[in-house]
């Protein structure tokens, strides 16, 4: 009875717009930065001056006497600490006794207006005593490094070490061996919209209602909670629109608490907007990584053996820490069938901004080196690239040797489609001097098989309700931070129930009226959350052809519904319509409201060595990439002529929002290969604005041709995966391949700016000369 939209030919392939497209394309959409605050007090940060040291003197009296401050809040005022993971919660709202970066918050104020604000701020008195700050990880994991933390001994916030297989039998039986170490540069979400946050606290109900860009309102609930010691009951999260996030906002941001902590303690309200300059201090993002990657491979192309050694500075506090270093050893495996891996992995206390989750957190890094050595080795054998990956497929479904799921594999057919598409063995090595093809392989999860709190709870939650007037209100936690996840849920509902999708309405992520949501990352969304509304809507349906059924004094079996209508089997005898059908449902009922979930299984969350939970999921998608390029010798600069891009995604919900979804992963993939890079002088940015850090422009965007492959997993909604991080590792490295087969260079550092390019081509032409010389003189 209910339309599959994996075989239904009558569903629109092509897709739909996402339900709040309008609202954002004519401006109407309300950012936290847009909401009410015409009574809102102004919320100001004061920021250490320095990297490392320690905290004096704090003194606010100046500030708090100043006419028109409401509120002064400093780390006094919040002892708690908080964290997005349970086990490394070592970071306060405010500094309390020490900084441990520059620009971290150490006092806030409130106050009638911005003017007021700022010179409020301007009257704390601060003394410090400086302590020895490191940038580097080499410089924090030297030999008698001050310690950032007394309980994390040589400032290593993790060490992991994982062992799979016989990896030295791996590399005594290989016909080559090779070994790169390549660094990744650090790189910043640059999410167009700023932070904001927007905090109310009424002294008489004792309430608090925060608005902000949180991608994860349900760790925002508990982290309030905690750092301002209330009953979370008392407590409403709101999303409002939200203008991006890619993973900057996927854990608690300590503006958040603070702006709740001023707003309490003005009694009102207060709004907190951070400056572009304040955003990038905020940070979260893609760490810089230095990785040793050594490969073992048959004369056939089959790899036998693999080491890994990532070290990720990851700023001064834990954050995601612990989950992105252990993403970066667990994704080496879930892509090819790899018979053996050993690997280590540290993360490194640094006197920089925390970083944290990023778009295909803690895998893009370390995929990049492997595709970039496959694609050496092939070279050096003698083989094609795709012959290469193809070697090495795995033949679902399976498990990986850290205990992995893959219950489906579209990564064949990507393949097969770009290279098809590419005419890649027409051109490779065929095309004019400076030109030249690359590809590369990714995969990601759709979402993390175990949460990061674990409550016993299900992973997702949706509740359909149906009243009077025959709308369908489905209601969840989960947060559209602009990949359309509301317009999904409306699809699965629609589809599911079998009534028009402008029938449905969505309300998401409002703590008074939504169920609980884990939130908006690791790509879950779509899964969990999908199969969530699938249970909800069928259960709701069920009620509805239980209500036909008596009325057209039927069995439930024999109700069709057409269209609309429900009828007895083929509709050529008595049917009716929905809004009959849906006020006899509500006879001694009145509304109706059904709870749908989904939970992944015990089996599904990964294996039983320390960690083993990190990379664990129902389902990955898998994505295949050729990238062409054109190289200016003359400049060094790199233009990317086009991009074909094959994605499986087990099905497409809405394929056009999975197109989007596929280009906006390549384009942020180009973004950290060619240009993208966070540095530091003295700890703060070099590149704190949006004109000053460089990212790819709609004029440097390529052509870039989708190819969406749909597997059908099995568990999957409709036999959906994720489709908005996977496409993303396999750019850099595809892009890092075209180059070496332009020019013959082979590049060991992201990005590939055009100075590194100059630099390369220039030593080259030296070591020709060197070489000339040398001939000549024998």
């Amino acid at each position: 009875m209910t339309a599959d939209p994996a075989t239904d030919d009558r569903l629109p392939r092509r897709g739909v717009p996402l339900i709040d497209g309008v609202e954002k394309v004519t401006g109407r959409a309300r950012y936290t930065a847009d909401l009410d605050h015409a009574d809102a007090l102004v919320g100001r940060i004061l920021r250490s001056p320095v990297s490392h040291g320690e905290i004096v003197r704090l003194g606010v009296s100046k500030a708090r006497a100043l006419e028109g401050v409401f509120a002064v809040v400093t780390g006094d005022d919040c002892p708690y600490t908080y964290g997005v993971l349970p086990v490394a919660m070592n970071e306060y709202p405010m500094a309390r006794e020490r900084v441990r970066y520059r620009g971290e918050p150490i006092a806030a104020v409130a106050a009638v207006d911005a003017e007021t604000a700022e010179r409020a701020i301007h009257l704390i008195e601060l003394e410090m005593r400086r302590l020895p700050a490191y940038y580097t990880s080499a410089e924090a994991r030297a030999p008698g490094a001050t310690l950032l933390h007394d309980d994390k001994p040589g400032n290593i916030e993790r060490e992991v070490h994982h062992e799979f297989g016989n990896w030295q039998q791996g590399f005594a039986t290989a016909d080559l061996v090779r070994e790169e170490k390549i660094s990744c540069a650090e790189v910043n979400h640059a999410q167009i919209e700023p932070h904001a946050c927007l905090a109310d606290y009424d002294p008489t109900t004792e309430r608090l209602t925060v608005q902000s860009v949180s991608q994860v309102g349900y760790y925002l609930h508990l982290m309030l909670a905690r750092c301002l010691e209330m009953d979370a009951s008392r407590i409403r999260i709101v999303k409002p629109s939200i203008g991006g996030g890619f993973g900057a906002r996927v854990e608690v941001l300590n503006f958040e608490i603070i702006t709740a902590l001023l707003a309490r303690s003005a009694a009102g309200k207060v709004l907190m907007r951070l400056s572009r300059e304040e955003t990038f201090l905020t940070h979260r993002a893609r760490p810089q990584t230095d990785i040793t990657l050594r490969l073992a491979m048959r004369r056939d192309g089959r790899i036998t053996a693999c080491t890994c050694e990532v070290v990720q500075r990851g700023g001064a506090y834990a954050g995601y820490g612990i989950v992105t270093i252990l993403y970066a050893g667990a994704l080496l495996q879930g892509l090819y069938d790899i018979p053996a891996v050993k690997y280590d992995g540290y993360r490194v206390y640094a006197n920089l901004p925390p970083c944290g989750a990023m778009r295909g957190h803690g895998s893009v890094d370390t995929r990049h080196v492997f595709e970039c050595l496959l694609d050496r080795m092939a070279r050096d054998l003698g083989l094609d690239p795709f012959a290469v990956r193809r070697a090495n497929l795995l033949h679902a479904p399976t498990r990986t040797m850290n205990d992995l799921i893959v219950n489906s594999y579209g990564l064949p057919e990507c393949l097969d489609r770009v290279e098809c598409a590419s005419r890649w063995h027409d051109r490779i090595g065929k095309l004019p001097d400076g030109k030249g093809l690359g590809m590369a392989c990714s995969h990601y999860v759709s979402g993390a098989a175990k949460p990061i709190h674990w409550t016993g709870e299900p992973h997702a939650v949706v509740n359909v309700r149906l009243d009077f007037d025959g709308g369908i209100t489905a209601l969840t936690g989960a947060a559209d931070i602009g990949q359309g996840s509301s317009t999904m849920v409306a699809i699965t509902v629609s589809e599911t129930l079998g009534v028009a999708l402008n029938r449905v309405r969505v309300i998401a992520a409002d703590s008074a009226v939504t169920p609980k949501d884990n939130g908006a990352y690791s790509s879950r969304i779509t899964f969990m959350v999908g199969n969530a509304a699938i249970d909800a809507a069928k259960k709701l349906k069920a009620i509805l052809v239980d209500a036909a059924a008596r009325k057209l004094e039927a069995r439930p079996d024999d109700i069709k519904m057409v269209g609309e209508n429900f009828c007895i089997g083929s509709g050529e005898q008595a049917s009716l319509s929905f809004a009959e059908v849906a006020s006899a449902a509500l006879v001694d009922r009145g509304a109706i409201t059904v709870s749908g979930t989904f939970t992944c299984p015990p089996d599904a969350q990964g294996g039983r060595h320390k960690g083993g939970a990190v990379g664990s999921t129902m389902g990955f998608s898998y994505a295949a990439q050729v990238v062409e390029v054109s190289v200016d010798d003359a400049t060094g600069t790199v233009t990317v002529d086009k991009v074909w891009a094959a994605l499986d995604c087990g099905h497409a919900i809405n394929p056009l929002a999975v197109e989007g979804q596929i280009q906006g992963s390549v384009w942020m993939g180009m973004g950290q290969a060619l240009c993208e890079e966070t540095r530091y002088i003295d700890g703060l940015p070099a590149h704190a604005s949006l004109l000053e850090y460089r990212m790819p422009t709609i004029a440097e965007s390529p052509p870039i041709e989708v190819h969406i492959v749909e597997s059908h997993d099995p568990y999957g909604p409709f036999g959906a995966k994720e489709t908005s991080e996977g496409a993303l590792a396999s750019f850099p490295p595809a892009l890092v391949n075209a180059i070496a087969n332009a020019i013959g260079i082979d590049f060991n550092e992201l990005p590939v700016t055009p100075d590194r390019v100059m630099e390369a081509l220039i030593q080259r032409r030296r070591q020709a000369r060197l070489a000339s010389a040398l001939k000549a003189a024998t």
